[in-house]
């Protein structure tokens, strides 16, 4: 088993990772690896290189709930335990200020006396765990209580606070252990305490950045399968640069990997410049050539991230969760059986949580004293610390390139609603951003990893939204944080490109009106911008048969029929300020409009994604 190493400014690695399980023996259950070959080590159980896929969740339509003015809460100063005579609610968490509004709502390690927890009845207690198996396993001894016919578990956790893109994983190991202790054991996530917003990266050459097809051949080391690998592989999948998943392997047309026991390891890899002699390959099959390759990118977060910049620089951030903004949300899951069995509660801390996030937004106080328990809880750095990277850092590295370091927000109850489909039109849970965010990521892996994660559960059946729900029915909520989209500016063509990549959508002969097969195609597209907060603009492209002017306004036509059907799926996710739409016609040819296959190719919607 991997070593871990305390994360400073959000979860370690071995927390963040696509999650490995090794089950403590309780209640007859034996210790064992259910997914091995998941952190660090060699796996030989990657399929062949190639990009990484489109995926086709479900859509997103929601609008923000009704404003209300935000009333401001003196901060508790009161360190002693402020409702001890309620039963505990215990919860294993990482060292992330996404947390904020959770750790300022419960006011210590414990609920403390005027707390918002101890005003909803609910004697929290936090305990930091960066080991992700062992989460697993105090699920597990709560619900081997639960399955003896105990009310209450006085052993394990509750609830545990992970990130959402690797959840799909986390249940795929997790829940077939818990359901065989009872049907309605199974783990479930009832909210969301808030989000990584910049911190978690993906660092290469100022040259990734300037033309991604320069990453060909690259070498990232990293904590692999991991929610930083994540942003690699959805940055990949953006600009349609090949992976290679087999970290003994080297293939020059895509990303390669060298597996890290960390993410301060991966960071330390590239400060050392770590170099290993590889099997060529193209495609999966090995060449019969070997190559020396050598470190030149990092998937990391803070303060790897730090460590980078500081001890050797030269490298930037490709993309991050702050371009990949509902990427990872920190989700709070809990037991399905104890949850339904103490309602009041599971609604009274997502009550505090909430009211917690919308005080840590709006007051200087609340973010000040939520700085002060992170120091005290996580037991690690001071409140200045924690409260200079809640948001993101802009400092210069060793060779002064600019760089961002840190950056999370936290999630009040609009929030929560907008992210898991409650809000304003109701779309619900299957046409959720989170639902999108669970796709998207359980796809990837299962992808490359086929052996390791075959399947994952249906989102439905590991989420339930019924306690958010009874919030949202209790009043208003104030406004949930959503991206704004300035309007076109003569700078626009200087922002960072993120992505940019062909899509073959499909229109009537010479119209601009969708034929059905269109649907799949654009529902891929959605899935892939849903988790991002970019400019997107939508460049029409025909081959040379006819009028070039006709097909110079044909092409915009076809452009802004793809704009407005993203705005109609969801007017919040996709104003048209988000958007840029040009019609190129046939003046930008891939290839010769010399034959039927090559006008074919011609004929598409390429899709860029620029920074805001």
């Amino acid at each position: 088993m991997t070593t871990t190493t305390d994360r400073p400014g959000g979860p370690t690695g071995l927390t963040k990772g696509l999650i490995l399980i090794a089950l403590l023996a309780s209640a007859g259950i034996a210790t064992r690896h259910f997914l091995p070959g998941m952190f660090g080590g060699k796996s030989s159980t990657a399929v062949p290189s190639s990009i990484p896929p489109r995926v086709d969740p479900p859509s997103v339509s929601t609008t923000p709930p009704t404003a209300v003015k935000v009333a401001e809460v003196a901060p508790p100063t009161s360190r002693k335990p402020g409702c001890p005579d309620a039963h505990e609610v215990r919860m294993l968490l990482w060292a992330w200020n996404a947390q904020q509004g959770l750790l300022f709502a419960s006011g210590g390690a414990q609920a403390t006396e005027g707390s918002l927890m101890c005003k909803n009845g609910v004697n929290l207690v936090l305990r930091r765990q960066d080991v992700v198996e062992q989460m697993q396993a105090e699920l597990v001894k709560c619900a081997s209580e639960l399955a003896r016919g105990h009310d209450d578990c006085t052993a394990g956790a509750h609830f545990v606070a992970i990130m959402g893109d690797g959840s799909a994983a986390f249940f795929a190991a997790v829940n077939p252990v818990l359901g065989k202790l009872c049907p309605d054991c199974t783990a479930e996530v009832v909210g969301s305490a808030g989000y990584s917003r910049g911190e978690d990266k993906f660092m290469g050459p100022p040259a990734w950045k300037q033309s991604p097809a320069a990453a060909a051949g690259g070498v990232v080391a990293g904590y692999l399968r991991d929610g930083d690998w994540n942003i690699a592989m959805k940055w990949a999948g953006d600009n349609a640069i090949c992976n290679n998943p087999d970290e003994t392997t080297y293939d020059p047309g895509c990303l390669n990997w060298v597996a890290a026991s960390d993410y301060i390891d991966a960071g330390a890899k590239y400060i050392a410049g770590y170099c290993e002699d590889r099997a060529v390959v193209s495609q999966g099959k090995r060449t019969g050539k070997s190559a020396r390759i050598c470190v030149d990118g990092v998937v990391t977060w803070t303060p790897g991230d730090v460590n980078v910049a500081q001890g050797k620089g030269g490298l930037v951030s490709i993309a991050s969760t702050k371009e990949y903004l509902y990427q990872m949300p920190n989700v709070v899951i809990g037991l399905r059986r104890w949850d339904a069995a103490h309602r009041a509660q599971v609604t009274g801390m997502l009550r505090a949580m909430t009211d917690g996030g919308e005080q840590v937004k709006h007051s200087s106080a609340a973010r000040q004293r939520a700085a002060e328990i992170s120091a005290a809880v996580y037991g690690e750095k001071d409140a200045a610390y924690w409260a200079k990277y809640a948001g993101v850092v802009h400092e210069q590295d060793k060779r002064g390139l600019p760089v961002e370091l840190g950056g999370s927000a936290v999630n009040d109850l609009a929030d929560n609603l907008l992210l898991f489909g409650l809000g304003g039109d109701r779309a619900g849970l299957p046409h959720s951003i989170f639902a999108a965010t669970y796709h998207v990521f359980g796809d990837i892996v299962v992808h490359y990893y086929p052996t390791l994660v075959p399947r994952y559960p249906a989102v439905e059946t590991v989420v339930d939204t019924s306690y958010l729900a009874e919030l949202a029915a209790a009043g208003p909520a104030a406004p949930a944080e959503v991206p704004v989209y300035p309007a076109t500016d003569p700078r626009e063509a200087d922002r960072e490109v993120v992505g940019r990549k062909n899509w073959r959508i499909n229109f009537e002969s010479g119209s601009d009106r969708l034929v059905a097969d269109a649907g799949k195609t654009l529902d891929e597209l959605y899935a892939q911008l849903v988790v991002t907060a970019t400019i997107v603009e939508i460049n029409g492209h025909t081959d040379a048969d006819g009028d070039a002017e006709a097909n110079r306004e044909l092409s915009r036509r076809r452009a802004l029929a793809v704009r407005d059907y993203l705005v109609r799926r969801s007017p919040v996710s996709f104003p048209e300020t988000r958007f840029r739409v040009m019609g190129f016609g046939e003046d930008s040819p891939l290839v010769a409009n010399d034959s039927a296959a090559n006008k074919a190719r011609n004929r598409r919607v390429e899709i860029v994604m620029r920074s805001r």
